[in-house]
C-alpha cells in the first residue's frame, strides 16, 4: 500500500501498487477534479457578476473561457452554461437566483461532474415557468440523487420522466396552417448589457434576407488546414454585421438628412481629454468612453464635443480615419485579424490605432493593426498589449495573469507561404 503523503508520481511507481489501491486513488482524483471544477465555476461566476467586459475585456463569459483556457468554443459554452446555471447571476437590484442550486452543492462535494451537470440543467431549463418553485426543487433533488450513481444518458431519461410529471400536457400543438405574418422588428437591450433584435418577417422578406446573408455566412476557407471555428449562428451574426456595414457605407442607398448613414457620438470635453467618463451614441444611448474610442478607430463617426452645460462646442466632420490605400496595405501585411490564433478574414476586421487616437496616435501603417470585432474590444478593455516589432509585423503581449514572462505572441494563421 502507498501512504497518502507519498503517492507514486510515475507509471513505474504505480506499477508496484496493488489493484485495490489503484481503484481507490483514481476515484479520489476524480472527486478532487470535480471539486476543483466547482471552485473554478464559483470564481468565474464572481467575475461574471462584476462584469466580464470590465474584468477582462471579453464580450461574454464563454469568450473569456475560450480565450484564457484555450478550449474549443463548444467546450467554452458548456462551461459557461454550467457557471450561469449553478450560481446567482447579475441583475437589476438583487441577483437573479440560480437555476440549479442543489446541483452546485453536489458538484462542490465532487459527487457529480460536467456531463451529469449538463444533463440536469438541460432538464431544469425546460421546466415551464408555471410549475411551482417547490416542485422544481423537489425534482432537482431527485435528479441530483439519481446522478450520484448514474451517467448523463440515464439522467436525461430520468429528466424526461420528470418533465412528463411536471408538465403532462407538454407544448401546445403547432398550427400548421401558414399565416400571413405582419412584419415586426424590435430592438432589445438584454440584462447583461448586450443588444439584440427580434423580428417577425413575411415570407418574401425572409427569403430575400436569407438569400443575401447565405453567401456571407459560408465558412471561410481553411488556413493551413485549420477550418472555420465559428458555428452557424456565429457565421450568420457576422454575415448580418457585414450586411449592415455594406448598407451604411454605400453612397447609393438613402441615409439621414440627405447624407450617407453616420454615427453621432457626443461626450463632454472633460471626458474627451481623460481616460474615464461616458459618451452618448445616437440611437443607442449611453456608452463608455472606451466604446466611443473603439468606434473612432475605423468608423464613419461624427464627433460632437459638449461643454459643461451640455452646449455643443464643436460638431466635427464625418470621415473615415483609415484610407482605402492604408486598408489595402494592412490587408497585405496582416492578412486578417492579427490577434494570436484568430482566423477571422480581412472583410470582418477593422483597423485599430495602437497608440489610441485619444493619445494623439497617428493614422499611419506603423500605428495600425487589423482586428476582428471581438479582439478589437478585448484590446481596448483588457491588459493585452499590441505593438509593431522591428520587422514591421504586429505582436501581442498577454496580461501577466496569463503569461508572467511577457513573451510576445504573433498570429501565424494568415502567413503566406
Amino acid at each position: 500500500m502507498v501512504s497518502e503523503n507519498s503517492s507514486p508520481s510515475t507509471r513505474t511507481e504505480w506499477w508496484r501498487v496493488d489493484t485495490a489501491t489503484l481503484h481507490a486513488r483514481k476515484q479520489e482524483l476524480e472527486v478532487l477534479k470535480r471539486q476543483l471544477d466547482a471552485e473554478q465555476y464559483t470564481i468565474l461566476a464572481e467575475l461574471n457578476t462584476r462584469g466580464i467586459r470590465g474584468c477582462s475585456g471579453h464580450a461574454t463569459l464563454a469568450a473569456l473561457i475560450a480565450e484564457d483556457f484555450h478550449v474549443s468554443e463548444a467546450e467554452a459554452k458548456l462551461r459557461a452554461d454550467r457557471v450561469l446555471a449553478l450560481h446567482p447571476g447579475p441583475g437589476f437590484g438583487d441577483p437573479t437566483p440560480p437555476l440549479a442550486p442543489l446541483t452546485f452543492a453536489a458538484a462542490a462535494e465532487g459527487a457529480i461532474g460536467g456531463g451529469q451537470i449538463d444533463a440536469i440543467i438541460r432538464t431544469l431549463d425546460r421546466i415551464p415557468s408555471h410549475v411551482p418553485e417547490a416542485a422544481v426543487r423537489k425534482g432537482e433533488k431527485a435528479l441530483v440523487d439519481f446522478a450520484r450513481h448514474s451517467g448523463p444518458r440515464a439522467i436525461a431519461r430520468a429528466g424526461r420522466r420528470l418533465l412528463d410529471r411536471l408538465d403532462p400536457d407538454g407544448k401546445e400543438p403547432r398550427d400548421e396552417d401558414p399565416k400571413d405574418a405582419r412584419p415586426e422588428l424590435r430592438f432589445i437591450k438584454h440584462r447583461n448589457g448586450t443588444l439584440g433584435l427580434a423580428a417577425t418577417l413575411d415570407l418574401e422578406t425572409y427569403a430575400r434576407l436569407k438569400s443575401d446573408l447565405d453567401p456571407l455566412a459560408k465558412p471561410h476557407k481553411a488556413i493551413d488546414g485549420v477550418r472555420d471555428s465559428r458555428g452557424q449562428d456565429e457565421r450568420y451574426g457576422d454575415a448580418f454585421t457585414d450586411y449592415v456595414r455594406l448598407k451604411t457605407t454605400s453612397r447609393n442607398l438613402p441615409g439621414q438628412a440627405g447624407e450617407a448613414t453616420h454615427i453621432l457620438v457626443t461626450m463632454s470635453y472633460e471626458d474627451l481629454i481623460s481616460d474615464l467618463g461616458a459618451a452618448h451614441l445616437d440611437l443607442v444611448g449611453p456608452i463608455s468612453a472606451t466604446d466611443a474610442r473603439i468606434l473612432a478607430c475605423d468608423a464613419r463617426v461624427r464627433p460632437g464635443v459638449l461643454g459643461t452645460a451640455g452646449e455643443p462646442l464643436d460638431i466635427g466632420r464625418s470621415k473615415r480615419t483609415v484610407s482605402l490605400a492604408q486598408k489595402y496595405a494592412l490587408t497585405i501585411r496582416d492578412g486578417g485579424c492579427s490577434f494570436p490564433g484568430c482566423d477571422m478574414p480581412v472583410p470582418r476586421c477593422t483597423a485599430h490605432h495602437i497608440v489610441f487616437w485619444r493619445h494623439h496616435g497617428e493614422t499611419r501603417i506603423d500605428n495600425l493593426v487589423l482586428l476582428c470585432a471581438r479582439h478589437h474590444r478585448l484590446i481596448h478593455h483588457s491588459e493585452w498589449k499590441v505593438r509593431i516589432a522591428r520587422d514591421g509585423l504586429p505582436e501581442f503581449v498577454a496580461p501577466a495573469y496569463l503569461d508572467s514572462t511577457g513573451t510576445p505572441r504573433r498570429n501565424t494563421m494568415h502567413l503566406r507561404t
